[in-house]
């Protein structure tokens, strides 16, 4: 079991514990001026930095959602162009949900938009708690703490919203814990109340990058937060922040915290905590904080005697061909990414089965067709949750947000640079992981447009110029399956315009996902995002 995990475990206990006592004292104390020896009470507890963990734990709990069922993962993956899940033998229609999300037909009953929505929610419910605790007294903390603490949740509920800002735009911004029926924003709204939450937190989070801040709002989780807000400030909020980005990432830089993995493939360990790129992950284990479950809906049955499981995953996603026509030759991360051709078995070494490339159709595709995600390590005896941890902002993007904000500013060659450096872990020769300003500002080396079944282009759509379109590629190829690609394809303008596999654009209010009926009905002060009908 992971050290954080033993840490956050033993923290719950002394959550349990601490409330257990509050409730008696609360309960059962009639005479304030009593002097007991024989129990803690409100007034004589001090918390440890433990305790504190523990209290705030209930805040973090919820990004779990991302590698869970209908989760930010397939939200953001499953409406973008490199994953798909097709109609297989043993079913995976599921209602029309997938081909809703590929087809970008999703409506206000959609699972994964109204997921992210309640479970971010949750979580700013969660650090708006811890938030008044302190700040009424409820938690006797000394004055230090109370500093530390709310500048921690401040950060955290920042991060939430940073994800509803991408996802809903349009959503109440709630800075205290209450039972008030919340008023919308604007997404402009909300994109300045993340931006200035994390400017006026940010002096008062703390540097110490170790296992006791593993998994939390450090200084330099929350610039990362902040550099990609501004990255994609230009589609938030109308106006582009390429300097800040750059700003913004350069702090995180100049820390020396932080390091390129050795290996691209050690990122995504079972155990992967002491990885030096990990800024910000979210901690899983399979008995103590499980959800981590796409490997079930990516693998296939027979996965279970090539990785020696004990789980039977279901075979459902894959990736589009397409995608994996434009990996370079000698880039290793083709194979770190993706199963391909013979799968072994891990006990006698025969050929389970042999996964194909070919996708025919969304409608209709056998067990063994389309390459599977298998960037996330599987160890032996694996269950339906994994213990890899997920690097949710890990440095790598950190370099690589200053190198797009430097290609967009006309800083292409210094762009080259920092691309150059990703890239040359990931190929033996390298000379071939050198890549220039010019071919950064080229166009996309992706075929777009709709498949045939034989894979030929049935639609070719949009044809048009991407401008930057290499660097989109190379986005793709690091982070494919990392939940990143929908919202990379909005800021390059792909998303509402490009024909891929199945799917043809929808048009540009696509960009934003629909508010739930659900929630619309419980709040009369909400708008429907436009484009959709309540």
């Amino acid at each position: 079991m992971k050290n954080i995990l033993n840490k956050i475990t033993s923290a719950l206990w002394k959550l349990f514990s601490f409330a257990l006592v509050l409730s008696i004292v609360l309960a059962s104390c009639t005479n304030l001026e009593e002097e007991v020896y024989s129990e803690v009470t409100e007034d004589s507890f001090v918390p440890a930095e433990s305790d504190i963990v523990a209290v705030m734990a209930s805040s973090y709990t919820p990004l779990r959602f991302i590698m869970g069922w209908q989760g930010w993962f397939d939200l953001q993956e499953e409406s973008a162009d490199i994953i798909v899940t097709p109609t297989r033998p043993n079913g995976w229609d599921d209602g029309g949900t997938y081909k809703r999300m590929h087809f970008h037909k999703w409506d206000n009953l959609q699972w994964q938009p109204t997921n992210t929505w309640v479970t971010c929610f949750n979580g700013i419910n969660s650090a708006n708690r811890v938030i008044l605790q302190i700040e009424s007294g409820a938690l006797p903390v000394s004055e230090e703490q109370a500093v530390s603490i709310t500048a921690e949740m401040r950060a955290l509920r920042a991060l939430y919203y940073s994800m509803l800002l991408d996802t809903h735009g349009n959503v109440p911004i709630i800075s205290s814990y209450g039972d008030e029926l919340p008023v919308q924003n604007t997404r402009k709204e909300v994109y300045d109340f993340v931006v200035s939450e994390l400017n006026t937190v940010i002096p008062d989070l703390t540097e110490t990058v170790d296992m006791s801040t593993y998994g939390r709002m450090t200084k330099w989780a929350a610039y990362h937060v902040l550099a990609k807000v501004y990255l994609n400030a230009e589609v938030y909020a109308g106006e582009a922040q390429w300097e800040k980005a750059i700003a913004a990432s350069d702090m995180i830089i100049q820390s020396g915290a932080f390091s390129l993995s050795p290996t691209y493939t050690e990122i995504f360990d079972a155990q992967n905590e002491d990885n030096p790129e990990m800024v910000f992950a979210v901690p899983y284990d399979q008995i103590y904080a499980p959800e981590f479950g796409e490997h079930m809906k990516m693998l296939l049955p027979d996965h279970r005697s090539v990785f020696n499981m004990e789980a039977q995953p279901w075979g459902g996603s894959s990736c589009n061909p397409q995608f994996i026509d434009t990996y370079q030759t000698g880039d290793n991360r083709l194979e770190d990414t993706w199963l391909m051709g013979d799968q072994i078995n891990a006990i006698d070494g025969s050929v389970v089965m042999t996964l194909v490339k070919e996708m025919p159709s969304i409608y209709n595709c056998t067990f063994t067709q389309g390459y599977r995600l298998g960037k996330y390590e599987i160890e032996s005896g694996a269950t339906g949750s994994l213990n890899n941890d997920f690097p949710f902002l890990r440095y790598t993007e950190v370099l690589m947000i200053k190198a797009e904000s430097l290609l967009r500013t006309g800083r292409a060659a210094e762009a080259a640079n920092i691309v150059t450096e990703v890239r040359s872990r990931s190929f033996d020769n390298p000379a071939d992981a050198e890549v220039t300003g010019a071919e950064l500002q080229d166009d996309t080396t992706w075929q777009y447009g709709t498949l045939a079944e034989d894979g030929s282009i049935d639609q070719a759509g949009d044809q048009s110029f991407v401008q930057y379109g290499r660097f989109l590629d190379e986005l793709g190829w690091e982070f494919a399956g990392e939940a990143h690609r929908r919202t990379d394809l909005i800021r390059f303008g792909v998303f509402q315009t490009k024909n891929w596999y199945n799917h043809t654009p929808q048009g540009d209010h696509t960009i934003l996902f629909p508010i739930g009926l659900e929630q619309l009905n419980t709040n009369s002060n909400l708008d429907q995002n436009p484009g959709y009908v309540k």
